[in-house]
């Protein structure tokens, strides 16, 4: 920094400053520092940084490994705004799902001083490994957890809702019943999405029948739909994600039905081509860039000491063209 400072012809403080993007700097000195930074090759020294300030400016995050759309978009979106804030990452995968593993975790993060661990948590048996932190680190989980403890901060897209939105939809078109094809029992997320189906269905009088377990595959999809041709097919089926949505068209195609003239279909997430299975589907879309955005601003007010609430954003949906009015 001081060789900046001279090449610009500036004190070190001003040249500080600039790097810090303090407001009260002028633009020509600003467009001075930043050609001498970039005709030295200046590169900030983060290790060194972290010492003088005892920040260490990296974030820790705690995964499952899991490949699938949801939370895969989610640490993307965190990635994004972390580096936006000026933070790097740590990204940590459980090898198994219980307090043991958190704990590895949590002290693999210690030893690398993260300052604040967020913590994307799709399965019941993460939230329960979460309420075994102790250490004082600011925690965020991605997930919409029952009383969680006071060291954690929740953040999450109402799922409950983005299933409401599904079932009005299709209720206003005239359906008096829809299917619900659910994702796994043990994810949280589509814990919610069975409670929004139902609690909708029944406020607006609605058949509530038993949703159908599912997974998130397509293939579960297929089988699913195969079964719903044999036995009788509803005039609307909601599957929990777009991968169970497209193996339901599928079974219907090869049964020579037609969606949906003679069955609607919605899916959940809007993963890219969604809009271009045939026919385009809709689907609830959750605004994972958004939900980056919060879940770093969240941990960053906890990290100034600021009131970090709990919070959830709400989901959109997508019309396109698997769903229409109920034939007859």
């Amino acid at each position: 920094m001081n060789d900046v400072a001279r090449a610009a012809g500036l004190s070190h403080q001003t040249v500080s400053r600039v790097l810090n993007d303090h407001p009260n700097v002028r633009p020509e000195t600003r467009d001075r520092v930043l050609e001498a930074i970039a005709r030295l090759g200046y590169r900030r020294n983060s290790a060194a940084r972290a010492l003088v300030t005892r920040r260490s400016g990296t974030l820790g995050v705690v995964t499952t490994g899991s490949y699938l759309f949801g939370p895969s978009r989610t640490l993307v979106g965190i990635e994004e705004a972390a580096r936006e804030a000026g933070y790097f990452l740590s990204v940590a995968t459980l090898r198994s799902v219980d307090a043991e593993s958190m704990h590895e975790v949590l002290e693999h993060f210690m030893d690398q001083a993260v300052e604040g661990v967020v913590v994307i948590a799709p399965h019941a048996d993460v939230v329960e490994a979460v309420r075994t932190f102790g250490e004082g680190l600011p925690v965020v989980v991605v997930a919409a957890i029952p009383d969680p403890p006071e060291t954690v901060t929740t953040v999450s897209v109402d799922q409950e809702l983005g299933a409401r939105l599904v079932v009005r939809h299709l209720a206003g078109l005239g359906h008096r019943e829809v299917v619900h094809l659910a994702g796994p029992a043990d994810w949280l997320d589509a814990r919610a999405r069975v409670v929004g189906w139902a609690a909708e269905s029944a406020a607006l009088g609605l058949h509530v029948g038993e949703p159908i377990e599912g997974d998130w595959t397509a293939e579960r999809g297929y089988v699913v739909g195969q079964d719903l041709v044999r036995d009788g097919v509803p005039t609307a089926v909601f599957a929990a994600n777009d991968q169970l949505a497209l193996g339901l068209l599928r079974a219907f195609h090869e049964a020579g039905l037609v969606v949906p003239r003679d069955v609607s279909v919605v899916g959940f997430d809007d993963v890219p081509g969604a809009s271009n299975f045939i026919p385009p589907l809709t689907t609830v879309r959750q605004g994972f860039a958004y939900l980056g955005a919060r879940i770093i601003a969240t941990l960053l007010a906890s990290l100034d000491g600021r009131p970090a609430d709990d919070s959830t954003s709400p989901p959109d949906l997508v019309l396109r063209s698997s769903t229409a009015r109920p034939r007859g």
